[in-house]
């Protein structure tokens, strides 16, 4: 049902539907639950929106002597989401993300400081020029994680720093041309030149074994691996 849904928003997408209203409509006439439209709500985009944020993507050995900066809570989000072996899903553009919906209550615990060690994992393999991570300053404890990712960076020789902000979305925006943005909030990447996608940097190397990671592409089933 899900695929069916996702082939009648990209029709409407692409005809200059708004995502709100056109995932409305076709959850109401499918009759979906909640889950399921925040899931189309997230990862079906109209075609030529997709194969723009496509040609974005940089690749996860493309990144020597380049300036990164981190959307911080939307790449450990997400990882958080590969240690719990919860489900995932590849949007149509290719970008990897969770299903979770928790950004504002985000609490750190254990599996924070192992996403950002694996977060440190593909930064160090990186070699990259230099590294600024931004946190939402809004976030409860964003103060906190951010001397603790600070201290990781020293630790593991990244040459990055790490900053607080109420405007997050905004400085990413204003990413110089050659920067590459780590993200895989699609409004940020449709204002920017060059993105990563940590999360499947991480998957690429340590397996997917312990997750679910789904797609609603039209050209594949609704499983991957």
């Amino acid at each position: 049902m899900l695929i069916e849904a996702a082939k009648d928003i990209r029709y409407l997408l692409e005809r200059g539907y708004p995502g709100s209203s056109a995932v409305r409509f076709v959850g109401d006439h499918y009759r979906l639950k909640d889950k399921q439209r925040f899931i189309l709500s997230r990862n079906v985009l109209a075609p030529s929106v997709a194969s723009g944020r496509r040609r974005k993507r940089v690749n996860c050995t493309d990144t020597e002597g380049r300036h990164l900066l981190i959307d911080g809570y939307n790449v450990l989000i997400t990882l958080e989401s590969y240690l719990k072996g919860e489900e995932m899903w590849t949007g149509d553009d290719g970008f990897i993300r969770d299903n979770r919906g928790v950004f504002n209550n985000h609490v750190n615990d254990r599996t924070t400081c192992r996403a950002v060690e694996l977060m440190n994992s593909v930064l160090m393999a990186a070699n990259l020029h230099s590294v600024i991570l931004l946190l939402d300053l809004q976030m409860s404890m964003s103060g906190k994680l951010a001397g603790f990712i600070r201290q990781s960076f020293n630790e593991a020789s990244i040459p990055g720093t790490v900053c607080t902000s109420r405007t997050v979305d905004h400085e990413l925006k204003k990413a110089a041309n050659d920067s590459v943005v780590a993200t895989a909030d699609g409004v940020i990447i449709d204002s920017v030149n060059n993105v990563l996608d940590i999360p499947a940097c991480v998957i690429a190397e340590k397996g997917r074994d312990k997750i679910s990671l789904y797609t609603l592409s039209p050209d594949t089933d609704i499983t991957e691996g």
